[in-house]
């Protein structure tokens, strides 16, 4: 089922979807000076996707903070707390998959830096069966990743750097999916902007940052000038989960706000006289007597453990493979590989690679332990190869049986000829039994057809126009004859 997040209008009025499982595995870069609307648009986002995915923001200004109230996130002053403190609540919101607020106001960049890096690098070390899939929202990127060397130490800068890369590079995987906004693109270190393959450019003025926004969304330099005049919250939108050609799209109302909002003219004040003015700001400091009773107007230090306690209130565990109905599980798993399989760029990856995303993928199915390990997964991939999802008909449970003895990776192949000749199907070329045995070569689909035969699993005969037919004796089925070329 794909789910989509309405971001508001295009020039015509239309709606603006952006689809969220296409998010998840693509990215999300958002662009744009100071009072363009990036927070009103990551705000959008937050607000629009709550319930479906889990949410994680990493927030500088404690903006974002007043989603607490509406959609129940939990909020983490990060002041309040040390390193360890900090990455053990990173830890556990993967484990309960709470959507979090992780805000840094108050502390100084290289604070923030360090907070965030520990953040970030505990989220991304978690336990495999924690990979969950979440979006993880970085405001004002360009500060936790910066294009150059600045005032913080060397130090504090690549561990900082390096939690962002490791979000845009490598966090798919793991079910991260980076959403990251920045006001100047120049000031963003080019390999954690490259990543991503959505984008949102708003409105910004300095030549060198158009250039790089027109350069992502492939414009020219004539083109690029419409960056420069575009209104507050109006962005152009490009990516595979929005729109693959340049779109504007005018971003919707929000039903939270920011606890800071944009500066508002108001009267000054005319009441007060020049003289009573001055005896207000010179006035000397009132004396306490009892200083156990001075107003403090920090907000209170919450505990750590009553973090992690509401961090294991937010969502309930999901159900395992074995708490689960069979069938329901069977279902799950058939479509989860139909997905792999329609993924031009999975057909000659190696499964060991496969089986990541196809975790990945079940969890973001809410079954949290696939019942397939490695070598299972591996066979039920050359099934899927092959074109055979319901393993449940005695059919194909047989043919398994009958390919027992040969290699997992020879199994597609086989399969793909049983389930041809089961059909009555013509036979499969050499080039489609090269695609589902992963090769470009057809001299080696020749040696894989001889090596079967050999094992006494295939018969293949060639009538006198060329034409190639298998039988499978074990089976009694027959394709049909076919042009081996």
């Amino acid at each position: 089922m794909t789910v989509s997040v309405d971001m508001g209008s295009d020039e015509r009025g239309g709606s603006v979807p952006i689809d969220l499982e296409e998010l998840l595995a693509t990215r999300l870069l958002v662009q744009g000076n100071s009072g363009s609307g990036k927070s009103h648009l990551l705000r959008r986002l937050l607000e629009r996707s709550a319930g479906q995915v889990q949410q994680v923001v990493i927030d500088p200004e404690g903006d974002f903070v007043t989603l607490s109230g509406a959609y129940g996130h939990v909020v983490i002053e990060a002041g309040d707390y040390s390193e360890r403190e900090i990455a053990r609540f990173a830890t556990r919101l993967r484990e309960h998959r709470a959507s979090v607020v992780l805000s840094l106001e108050g502390l100084e960049v290289e604070g923030q830096m360090r907070c965030a890096a520990a953040f970030l690098s505990a989220m991304f070390d978690a336990p495999r069966e924690h990979w969950y899939p979440a979006l993880v929202v970085v405001d004002e990127a360009q500060l936790f990743a910066p294009a150059a060397a600045g005032e913080v130490t060397e130090e504090v800068r690549r561990a900082s750097l390096s939690a962002m890369t490791n979000l845009m590079c490598r966090g798919r995987k793991r079910g991260l999916a980076g959403v990251i906004a920045t006001q100047r693109l120049a000031k963003l270190a080019k390999n954690v902007a490259a990543e991503a393959s959505n984008f949102l450019m708003g409105r910004t003025f300095l030549d060198i940052d158009m250039a790089r926004a027109a350069d992502l969304l492939g414009m020219d330099r004539r083109q690029a000038e419409t960056i420069r005049d575009l209104q507050r919250g109006t962005f152009l939108a490009l990516g595979p989960a929005v729109s693959r050609r340049p779109i504007t799209v005018r971003i919707g109302a929000v039903e939270t706000s920011a606890r800071s909002g944009s500066p508002k003219l108001t009267p000054l004040p005319t009441a007060t006289p020049p003289e009573d003015m001055k005896d207000l700001l010179f006035a000397p400091e009132p004396v306490v007597d009892q200083p156990g009773f001075a107003f403090d107007s920090r907000p209170m230090a919450v505990p750590p453990d009553r973090v992690i306690a509401q961090l294991g209130r937010s969502v309930p565990e999901p159900l395992t493979a074995t708490e689960r109905d069979p069938q329901e599980v069977e279902a799950i798993v058939a479509e989860v590989m139909r997905a792999i399989v329609a993924d031009a760029e999975a057909a000659l990856r190696p499964p060991s690679v496969l089986f990541q995303d196809f975790q990945v993928r079940c969890r973001m199915a809410d079954l949290a332990r696939p019942p397939l390990d490695l070598a299972g997964f591996t066979r039920r991939l050359s099934c899927a190869r092959a074109g055979i999802f319901d393993l449940a008909d005695e059919a194909w449970t047989t043919a398994l049986d009958v390919a027992g003895g040969l290699p997992d990776d020879m199994l597609g192949a086989f399969l793909l000829v049983a389930r041809a000749a089961r059909e009555g199907a013509p036979c499969p070329s050499d080039a489609q039994i090269a695609e589902t045995y992963g090769t470009s070569s057809l001299g080696r689909v020749r040696r894989l057809i001889g090596y079967i035969e050999q094992r006494e699993l295939f018969v293949c005969r060639t009538d006198l126009t060329g034409k190639r037919s298998i039988t499978i004796p074990r089976l009694g089925w027959t394709t049909q004859a076919a042009e081996a070329a």
